[in-house]
């Protein structure tokens, strides 16, 4: 199954949502977040089922992220320390693991290389 949540800002964020064999909530990202986008993105990652298994975030589409996307990414961190899905990010460019990096993001979200090693985990 697969979900469209379609361009915040035409052609600078597509956000699409599938579900894996075991239920894990998979948020796919091409295109670049910033504060148009991350409303919509926050959205997204709210938008899974807290029954959900995980929420994993491919970020292997994603070219750039500013601090509202990783605003936006916290958010999603905190609605699981709350009890809802166990996330993961998935695939991240350099450009933009290095923002994760630098705020610390990836220490406190787990962060894998690959979709499959992040849905894997």
């Amino acid at each position: 199954m697969a979900e469209t949540e379609g361009a915040a800002v035409p052609e600078r964020l597509l956000i699409t949502r599938t579900t894996a064999d075991d239920g894990t909530c998979v948020v796919s990202l091409t295109g670049e977040v910033d504060l148009d986008g991350s409303a919509r993105l926050r959205e997204a990652l709210l938008s899974c089922p807290e029954t959900a298994p995980g929420l994993v975030v491919d970020l292997g589409g994603l070219t750039f992220m500013d601090s509202s996307g990783i605003n936006a990414l916290i958010t999603a961190h905190q609605c699981e320390e709350a009890g809802g899905p166990r996330l993961r990010l998935a695939a991240p460019r350099h450009a933009v693991l290095r923002v994760l990096q630098l705020v610390g993001v990836d220490t406190l979200i787990p962060c894998y290389p690959t979709l499959e090693e992040a849905l894997a985990a």
